[in-house]
């Protein structure tokens, strides 16, 4: 049965699109059939896996409008997962979804014939809680929120929990969060210990066991194009996102 987690978070450089390419890298190195869905018109899930997002080939944005199927617009990458890029004519779809039927349906009726295919379908949402993440909630199965242990982080986690809700109650009922990850955790800043203590107090088992630490080599890695398996397989942030797929399995 096929697993579709939208990754969101609706603050930016916490981590979203590199757990998106990582994870993703990481299950397909474990022998998982894996589709990346990069619904971010800044494209970075896509540039990070080595594609082009200046090609001339269909999107993510033609595959809302109706216009390409999943099959036709996904891409093989280095890494060995498939990949539907975006780029910034997403903003164009988003646009022109406005007034359209079943708008926040799109993404979910469009992966429908495409899920026999994939093992997990893993969507990278923009930073915010627009129609495209709606989108990727309505799709979803469950929600991975990465987070980085900070004052402002819990700011926002209390906003996108309401979204979720929303979604809960309206188009997804089944929508679940599958869990929190800790990103560019830094062990030695005492905030980012009482933040990670907060939030498993509150959320208990839903925040993944696994950290992943802050790491130049995970930064580094979507300059080449490449997951960080790819790039430094023996890297801190590497093994970590491995281990992160391991546990997602094993839940």
């Amino acid at each position: 049965m096929t697993d579709t987690l939208a990754i969101t978070n609706q603050k930016g450089g916490v981590g979203k699109t590199t757990t998106c390419v990582n994870l993703a890298a990481s299950l397909a190195r474990l022998g998982k059939r894996v589709l990346v869905v990069d619904m971010d018109p800044q494209g970075n899930a896509t540039t990070g896996s080595g594609v082009d997002k200046h090609a001339d080939d269909p999107t993510s944005c033609e595959v809302l409008l109706g216009q390409a199927t999943i099959a036709e617009a996904a891409h093989r990458v280095e890494a060995g997962y498939d990949l539907v890029p975006a780029n910034g004519d997403l903003t164009v779809a988003e646009v022109r979804l406005m007034e359209a039927e079943r708008r926040e349906y799109r993404l979910q009726e469009a992966l429908a014939p495409a899920r026999e295919s994939y093992d997990h379908i893993l969507v990278d949402c923009p930073p915010s809680l627009n129609l495209l993440t709606v989108n990727g909630l309505v799709a979803a199965d469950g929600v991975v929120i990465p987070m980085q242990c900070e004052y402002y982080a819990l700011e926002g986690l209390t906003a996108l929990m309401r979204t979720i809700e929303s979604i809960q109650r309206g188009p997804n009922p089944k929508l679940r969060i599958s869990g929190l990850l800790r990103t560019m955790f830094d062990p030695r800043n005492r905030l980012s210990g009482d933040v990670s203590e907060q939030l498993t107090g509150h959320f208990g088992d839903r925040v993944f066991r696994t950290v992943i630490p802050r790491n130049i080599r995970l930064a580094e890695a979507p300059s080449f194009g490449q997951p960080a398996l790819l790039y430094d397989a023996s890297s801190r942030g590497a093994v970590a996102y491995l281990a992160l797929a391991g546990e997602m399995l094993r839940r």
